[in-house]
C-alpha cells in the first residue's frame, strides 16, 4: 500500500473513531436524564418484568389518597401516599404543592426512589381542570372514584 493511501486510510479511521466516540458520548449523557414513568402498582410488581431500583430517577402517577397527606408544622416537608388500583407507595416532598393538589386527585411527581416504595419527589404536577388526567395515570387508575373538592 502506498503512503498516500496509508494516511487516507489512518484519516477515515480516526474519523470515523471521532463520530463513534461522540455518539457515545451523547448516548451516555442522555441516557442519565431519562425519567420513565411508573404506577404504585408498577414500581413494587415491576413494568415489564423489571422493577426499579433504589436511586433510579423516575415520574409516577397516581391517585392522592384521600387523608394521607402530612404537613411538617415549620417545614415545607410534605408527605402522602399515590395510589392506582392496588398498593400504595409514600411520595416525599420538600415545597410547596401546586395550587390544583387535592386529595382524591390524580398527580404526577418526579424524583428519585428511596426505598422500595418511598419517593423522594423533586416536582409535583396536578391536573389542570376536571376532566383532563395524563393518559398513563388514566389508565392506571381506571376504577378508582374521583373525588370533586367542590362538592
Amino acid at each position: 500500500m502506498n503512503p498516500r493511501r496509508q494516511k487516507r486510510l489512518f484519516a477515515v479511521i480516526a474519523i470515523v473513531a471521532i463520530i463513534g466516540g461522540a455518539i457515545s458520548l451523547m448516548l451516555y449523557a442522555l441516557n442519565q436524564n431519562i425519567d420513565l414513568f411508573y404506577t404504585p402498582s408498577e414500581i413494587l410488581d415491576g413494568k415489564d418484568g423489571q422493577v426499579p431500583h433504589v436511586g433510579q430517577r423516575l415520574r409516577i402517577g397516581g391517585m392522592v389518597v384521600v387523608g394521607s397527606v402530612q404537613r411538617h408544622e415549620e417545614t415545607l416537608d410534605v408527605s402522602f401516599r399515590l395510589t392506582d388500583t392496588g398498593p400504595e407507595v409514600t411520595v416525599l416532598y420538600h415545597g410547596l404543592l401546586p395550587d390544583l393538589f387535592r386529595e382524591g386527585q390524580g398527580i404526577v411527581a418526579t424524583g428519585v426512589l428511596q426505598s422500595a416504595n418511598v419517593i423522594k419527589a423533586e416536582e409535583v404536577l396536578a391536573k389542570h381542570d376536571e376532566e383532563y388526567m395524563p393518559p398513563e395515570v388514566a389508565e392506571a387508575v381506571k376504577g378508582i372514584k374521583h373525588v370533586n373538592p367542590n362538592q
